[in-house]
């Protein structure tokens, strides 16, 4: 396998992860309500928790998708 492959791989899921992040933030912030109200029926949740929850997973999912995707892909385009 060469690193132009591993390359391009980081590549492709550094565009998938960003995608999802996007999506996840555009249903948070515009349709808001409707998410709060079908994960309401799932779980007790009040709407700080719930708002609380989705950016601490926002957060996490960011910082991960920057450690395990962009890093990566960036140390190879400098060595390569």
């Amino acid at each position: 396998m060469s690193i132009e492959i591993v390359r391009d791989f980081f590549a492709w899921c550094s565009v998938i992860n960003m995608g999802l992040l996007l999506f996840w933030f555009l249903m948070f912030s515009l349709a808001r309500g409707w998410v709060y109200k079908m994960h309401s029926k799932w779980y007790r949740l009040s709407e700080s928790s719930f708002d609380a929850i989705h950016y601490g997973g926002m957060t996490a999912f960011k910082m991960a998708f920057f450690l395990f995707n962009l890093v990566p892909y960036f140390a190879l385009r400098i060595i390569g």
